[in-house]
């Protein structure tokens, strides 16, 4: 019965998708189906599977370790904010320390692996292998895959030529993908909150989700001519001098912190100032939580959970979106990673983190518009903020997707 119930909510997506569809007679039904079944296979393998399962729990492992030495850095220059466990003096760490400094060294690594060139020919050949199998156009295969490295504003950034090549459909396909990424720069700080597996797990199944999502809201039809790549654009003749990009890599970095730290200060006391204010009612119900849970619990519903704990695990999904995934991982983390509460079962903990790993909420639609209006013309950026509706749809229903699929092999 709960696999019927997860099913069903898979549907309960497309057709969503295909409800709210620019032009559902264009609908690429089959590149859809090819799709929908690799990431099947694919949240199978990772979730279900021991191989996969071993794959995944490897490489969260190594995003440990590497997060680890990020420690012995900040050891070195704030011991008193590293915990005795790591060798430091504190007796335990804040979100600042846990989760994001250790972005000072990750940031820079995937930076380094893109200047030697090895990000960029994963890139290329998996972009290849994507747009192969799938028969989605070259350009939104590779932006499918360059997002999960670079980060939906950076990958725009880099692909301004491109973008001004494109029809402003085209353009609207990337804003509605970008709604679904997660940058790997980052994924050390979730998986200081979150179980590493899960994570890992989100970012293949989000690539897949937001290909069959933007396909059914946004289908496009590219001819032979039109499905070109152009080349990523670049700002001088000459490679830029090691030191000084990586010099550039680290303040990034630190801006990247700032910015996630203010936001969750400002986003958790914008929060608190809201259910304050619903508190004033005296309806004991009334807060934003609940609010946002009532939207999000049909959707929880369909992943197979109890009446009471499709609630609150929608309230948490609904928070997410409002806010952003840093917020609810603080809030949830303790319960999660001691397997308490709802969380004593690994399919809550499995849909949940899923869900949470994506970028798709209220303050990415800012960010993505804006990016947009420094790189085309007016007409393009017009179009796209037309559609703000249909890209926090997309959003949500590449994260719900994501999250039944890997909830379908853990009970």
């Amino acid at each position: 019965m709960l696999v019927v119930l997860n099913i069903l909510g898979v549907l309960f997506c497309v057709a969503v998708a295909y409800l709210f569809s620019v032009d559902r007679k264009q609908v690429d039904w089959r590149s859809v189906g090819i799709v929908l079944l690799l990431e099947i296979f694919l949240a199978w393998f990772l979730v279900g599977f021991p191989v996969g399962r071993m794959i995944v729990k490897a490489m969260a492992d190594g995003f440990n370790w590497l997060v680890e030495i990020a420690y012995d850095g900040i050891k070195f220059a704030l011991p008193d904010f590293v915990s005795k466990q790591f060798g430091g003096t504190a007796d335990s760490m804040n979100f600042l320390t846990s989760a994001l400094l250790p972005i000072l060294l990750v940031v820079p690594l995937f930076d380094i692996l893109t200047y030697i060139g090895v990000l960029p020919w994963i890139i290329k050949w998996i972009g290849k292998f994507l747009s192969f199998i799938t028969g989605q156009p070259k350009f939104e295969a590779f932006f499918s895959v360059e997002m999960m490295f670079l980060g939906n504003t950076e990958v725009l950034a880099v692909s301004k030529q491109q973008l001004q090549h494109m029809s402003k459909e085209r353009n609207l396909t990337l804003a509605l993908m970008s709604m679904s990424c997660v940058t790997a720069s980052i994924l050390g700080s979730y998986m200081q909150m979150m179980p590493g597996q899960f994570v890992l797990t989100a970012v293949p199944l989000n690539i897949l989700g937001a290909i069959i999502i933007t396909s059914i809201l946004n289908p496009v039809k590219v001819t032979e001519t039109e499905d070109k790549v152009y080349g990523v654009q670049q700002t001088a003749d000459k490679k830029e001098p090691f030191f000084s990009f990586l010099g550039d890599s680290i303040l990034g970095a630190g801006r990247l912190i700032l910015i996630i730290l203010f936001t969750v200060i400002s986003f958790v006391a914008l929060a608190s100032l809201i259910d304050h204010l619903l508190a004033l009612t005296t309806l004991k119900w009334l807060s934003l939580e609940n609010i946002m849970g009532i939207f999000m619990y049909p959707f929880t519903l369909l992943m197979g959970f109890d009446f009471s704990k499709a609630f609150d695990l929608a309230r948490f999904m609904g928070t997410k979106l409002v806010t952003n995934e840093f917020v609810v991982m603080g809030e949830v983390s303790k319960e999660v990673m001691h397997h308490q509460g709802i969380f004593a079962s690994a399919h809550a903990r499995a849909v949940l983190t899923v869900f949470l790993t994506s970028f798709a909420n209220f303050g990415t639609l800012g960010m993505i518009i804006g990016a947009f209006k420094g790189l085309v013309q007016k007409e393009k950026v017009d179009y796209i903020s037309g559609q703000v509706p249909r890209m926090l749809l997309s959003g949500i229903l590449v994260s719900v997707l994501s999250a039944t699929l890997a909830g379908l092999f853990i009970w």
